[in-house]
């Protein structure tokens, strides 16, 4: 297993992390908790010790589902979870006021049945509260011991103004980031290299796309988000390209014997030094295939055929 620290807080983790929304059940297609279940407890059993969920993950059951599968094995666990998406009222927010916080976190606690989470998110700014007045309610709750580190995420280089009093209090950032979509490449590198901040990326197979299951003629449910042209890597020209970049790594796959879901994300691991690769999870069989991503590099000619069909001209070499 591969392991990394978050920023310099010392807290190790395995550099695949277990994505917590489609334990929602929510927008995902068919997902079985007894399988998800199962796959968190296989997860553990290979060393993958790192699970990222939120609050909002179908209405809190991503939570629920994540705290019945690690109970009596929290010790083994590194859980993080998110505030600040508020659902109320028929209406969702963005909500980072210092009450709201405070409720939040317990809510979660209490979900998933523990008194302390290791990693505690920012999901989205609202906007509204000053920063400060958001840090200095997250370090109460550290100093309560529920909370043993805070992070970022959804944010790039128009906050960094915002950040930079708080140096060195967060201890990492989640963007999204994958071969399907790398526009927020410039924000990553700033965030991780003037801030010391580690990335965490969603989206780390583009909702599924870089997956290789899916062609120009997948058609999803209206239960599932990907049905909807807001998910554009479903959909138009950008189906189209993200089509042509599973052909490479359909090649790629077979000429290192790896999955081709395991090949999207060895070129995150590559690509970012360091990082974390969210990767959403519904079944064992995923996991495994997921797993194949670590403890191998991308060849330098392979990652250049990769930055090429991904069409990105700021490419990391």
């Amino acid at each position: 297993m591969e392991i990394t620290e978050l920023g310099r807080s010392g807290l190790q983790v395995s550099r695949l992390a277990f994505g917590g929304c489609p334990m929602g059940g929510h927008g995902w297609g068919a997902v079985s908790r007894d399988d998800v279940g199962n796959a968190i407890q296989a997860a553990l059993a290979h060393g993958l010790n790192f699970f990222d969920t939120a609050d909002t993950y179908g209405l809190g059951e991503g939570e629920r589902t994540l705290g019945k599968a690690l109970k009596g094995r929290r010790d083994r666990a590194v859980i993080a979870t998110k505030f600040g998406v508020r659902v109320e009222g028929g209406r969702t927010f963005y909500d980072n006021s210092p009450a709201w916080i405070t409720k939040a976190l317990e809510a979660s606690l209490r979900r998933l049945q523990t008194d302390y989470v290791d990693l505690y998110q920012i999901h989205y700014r609202d906007g509204v509260t000053p920063l400060d007045d958001v840090v200095a309610a997250l370090v109460d709750l550290q100093q309560q011991g529920k909370v043993r580190h805070i992070g970022l995420s959804n944010v790039g280089s128009s906050h960094a103004s915002e950040l930079a009093p708080h140096r060195g209090r967060f201890v990492s950032f989640q963007d999204e980031f994958s071969l399907a979509s790398r526009s927020n490449e410039p924000d990553i590198q700033l965030l991780a290299s003037d801030f010391g901040l580690s990335p965490l990326t969603w989206g780390s197979l583009g909702q599924g796309i870089l997956s290789g299951k899916y062609g120009a003629n997948s058609t999803f449910g209206p239960d599932d988000r990907r049905s909807r042209p807001i998910y554009v890597n479903f959909h138009g020209e950008r189906l189209q390209r993200n089509l042509r970049i599973v052909e490479v790594l359909r090649q790629l796959s077979r000429d290192f014997g790896k999955s081709v879901p395991s090949v999207a994300i060895r070129w995150i691991l590559d690509s970012l030094p360091g990082s974390v690769a969210i990767v959403g999870i519904k079944n064992v069989q995923q996991l495994k295939a997921n797993l194949e991503a670590l403890s191998w590099s991308l060849p330098l000619g392979a990652r250049a055929d990769l930055d090429a069909v991904s069409d990105y001209e700021g490419a990391l070499v």
